[in-house]
């Protein structure tokens, strides 16, 4: 991969392919989720497609103190110019389909459109949610301050992913758990007191012209059909779209699948009249 200096830190990047820029934002815990999606030839063929390991994840450098989604949003913009991107298909997977729309709000002249795959926020509120904090956000942040972030990490991906989740990973992404686990203090101290603290509601969606497709995975979790019904009840130029045979892990299971979907998506809603990126 290669690095870019962005507001006093470096991240780690890659680009391929030809055509309107895509740029792929990673989800917390995994910061490899997307590298199954961007093998996809079908995709990396009609698209240059921007993948890279957000702070504090992988390579790329940490950030002190408290982290933001606008802070994110912000990183992934200037990351765009560093790669000379000035509009591109966004697309977001769990806390990071949030961080995409964030960037919607901040630089909407960067977005073309969204792809909000199994977005983390907003909460519907009820008992679905207090579930998921009561039986996983809570006993994975208790065995992360107890110094075991492998069980931790464990919660956390059986309690969105499936109990079941470790065989499709370990699959399509051989070293992600111990990387999940190396990156465990980024996810559980910074980015998921960030997703608590993110307020996104229907005056924000309101503000978010962009054509979205809100991705569900067939299989996923309860709160995130909850979830999504809120995009789709918010967003003005919104469109559903169910991946079969998937969890929470999307992409990771079905990223032939997934790459057609968001083909077609792109397709739908080209950019006109400017190169996407030099």
């Amino acid at each position: 991969m290669q690095r870019a200096p962005i507001d006093g830190i470096e991240l780690e990047y890659e680009l391929r392919g030809n055509g309107e820029a895509v740029v792929l934002i990673h989800a917390g815990v995994c910061a490899d989720f997307f590298a199954p999606l961007i093998e996809q030839s079908a995709l990396t063929d009609r698209h240059t497609v921007l993948r890279y390991h957000r702070a504090g994840y992988a390579g790329s450098d940490p950030v002190p103190g408290a982290l933001s989604f606008e802070g994110q949003a912000a990183h992934c913009r200037a990351l765009m110019e560093h790669a000379g991107i000035e509009r591109a298909h966004i697309v977001g997977h769990s806390s990071s389909a949030c961080m995409a729309l964030q960037l919607a709000l901040d630089a909407p002249e960067a977005v073309q459109s969204l792809a909000l795959l199994d977005a983390a926020r907003p909460a519907a509120p009820g008992p679905t949610n207090a579930e998921m904090v009561r039986t996983v956000v809570e006993p994975a942040l208790e065995r992360f301050r107890a110094g075991d972030a492998e069980g931790a990490v464990d919660v956390w991906m059986r309690g969105t992913c499936g109990a079941g989740y470790r065989e499709p990973l370990a699959q399509a992404l051989p070293h992600a758990f111990a990387q999940a686990v190396a990156d465990a203090g980024t996810f559980f101290t910074q980015e998921l007191p960030a997703v608590m603290q993110w307020t996104f509601g229907e005056e924000e969606a309101a503000r978010v012209t962009q054509p979205a497709l809100a991705v569900l995975g067939e299989h996923s979790a309860p709160v995130f059909p909850e979830r999504r019904e809120l995009l789709l009840a918010w967003l003005p130029d919104v469109e559903p779209f169910e991946l079969p045979g998937a969890t929470h892990l999307l992409h990771v299971q079905q990223p032939g699948a997934m790459a057609v979907a968001l083909l077609a998506f792109f397709a739908r809603h080209p950019r006109r009249g400017a190169c996407a990126a030099r």
